[in-house]
């Protein structure tokens, strides 16, 4: 009776160990702040059930001229790992980090490794010592290292969760793949593709698809042009034929609505964050968007 009453106990044992999670992430995922929406889709589609994760902004702001919000503090007080972009672009975020003193945090920068562009916004974005334009997510190779930075962050916070990430990561390239080849195609007829932005966000995207950026309207973050800057935009539009005008929803669109009216070039709007038009809630949403804004107002 004894020896069966052991193996009643042995046996609710082992069903009790099998009830437990694995590992205490199974209870509490990662909690993960960004400070791009971005780089929040990025780590949703490699963490998966993972994480917990939420973006700072949220689209709709400028990522050079963000002010955090005390809720912010508290997001990144609250968090095991921020998750930012670099190369001065988010200005805003070191501050931020002190305040919330969280001694536990990992700081992730995603642009570690990446080849960059150097452009007119050098000057606006040195702030970490680097030169080069930091727009480098409209990239869709560049964004595969971005990813991969992101993928080995959470693996080292989470050994036991690598394999599922790496496997994610994969499938989640694969669909970055399709998607950047939906985008050639859509472009590849197009003949003139000199285009005029609004402010230099779209260097990597240019040379990506093979676009040309003739000028920029803004020559730094958070700067109005010239009188005479907007002359010479006006001048060059009738000059050499340029038929597209590209503002964003993070703009003012003042500037480019009246060059479009003086030169009759269409100006379009188009997003580099995610979230900051109807659409283009994701990465891939945001990216496809764009390119069949500008494949319409091109042709």
């Amino acid at each position: 009776m004894r020896h069966l009453y052991t193996l009643f106990l042995l046996l609710i044992s082992y069903s009790l160990l099998n009830i437990v999670p694995p590992r205490s992430f199974a209870a509490q995922p990662i909690k993960v702040v960004t400070t791009l929406t971005l780089l929040e889709d990025f780590v949703r589609n490699v963490g998966g059930e993972r994480v917990e994760v939420r973006s700072l902004l949220s689209g709709l702001e400028s990522e050079h001229t963000y002010t955090p919000k005390p809720s912010d503090i508290v997001a990144v007080k609250e968090a095991r790992m921020l998750i930012k972009i670099g190369l001065g672009l988010e200005v805003w975020v070191d501050s931020l980090i002190k305040n919330a003193s969280n001694s536990k945090l990992v700081v992730v920068n995603t642009s570690s490794g990446i080849p960059l562009l150097r452009s007119e916004e050098v000057d606006s974005h040195d702030h970490d010592g680097h030169l080069g334009n930091p727009h480098i997510w409209l990239d869709p190779e560049r964004s595969k290292v971005i990813i991969r930075h992101i993928t080995e962050a959470l693996s080292d916070i989470d050994p036991e969760g690598r394999n599922i990430y790496l496997t994610n990561q994969a499938g989640y390239f694969k669909k970055i793949d399709t998607m950047r080849s939906k985008i050639e195609d859509k472009l590849r007829s197009i003949k003139n593709r000199k285009i005029i932005t609004h402010h230099p966000a779209w260097p990597y995207f240019a040379q990506r698809f093979k676009l040309q950026i003739v000028d920029n309207i803004q020559l730094q973050a958070g700067t109005e042009p010239s009188a005479r800057h907007i002359a010479n935009i006006i001048n060059r539009i009738k000059k050499e034929d340029i038929r597209v005008i590209v503002s964003e929803p993070q703009l003012n669109p003042k500037v480019p609505k009246s060059i479009s009216e003086e030169t009759n070039a269409k100006m379009i709007i188009l997003t580099p964050i995610p979230g900051g038009l109807p659409g283009t809630g994701t990465y891939i949403e945001m990216m496809e968007y764009n390119a069949e804004q500008l494949s319409s107002a091109l042709r």
